[in-house]
């Protein structure tokens, strides 16, 4: 039998912080870019008011563009299924909100209707998007 020698391995006393420098890096990249994308993919003109209310949160939203097409969720809806799609994306999240953002050269009466079509859907409350004047400026 030969004599076999074990080994001694030398403890590590650093800790090597680069790749995990690196990877928190690229998430840090990632999530600036993404960010701003997480908004509502629809471009509208919205309303000023002094009152803004800018603030997105978690919910379902309502778009109506220029032209008057309405989109739930950034998705296309023809008028004789909204009620029913508005309300199954009510229904699928967990956040009970619904925000309505119309572009400011958009009729009232259309606006109007968007509204008594959510509130038909069994939706009572509506919240309208708007933004600040200081913004406009910008």
């Amino acid at each position: 039998m030969r004599n076999r020698r074990q080994r001694t391995y030398e403890k590590m006393h650093d800790i090597n912080v680069t790749n995990l420098v690196d990877v928190v890096l690229v998430l840090l990249i990632v999530f600036m870019i993404t960010a701003p994308l997480m908004q509502s993919g629809i471009d509208v003109d919205l309303p000023t008011t002094r009152m803004a209310d800018t603030e997105l949160s978690d919910g379902v939203v309502v778009t109506i563009d220029e032209k008057g097409v309405t989109y739930i969720d950034d998705q296309v809806v023809e008028p004789q299924y909204f009620e029913d799609a508005v309300r199954d994306a009510y229904d699928a999240n967990d956040i009970r909100k619904v925000f309505l953002r119309a572009d400011k050269s958009v009729t009232h009466g259309v606006v109007v209707d968007v509204m008594g079509r959510i509130k038909a859907a069994g939706i009572m409350e509506v919240g309208l998007v708007t933004k600040d004047p200081e913004q406009d400026e910008k």
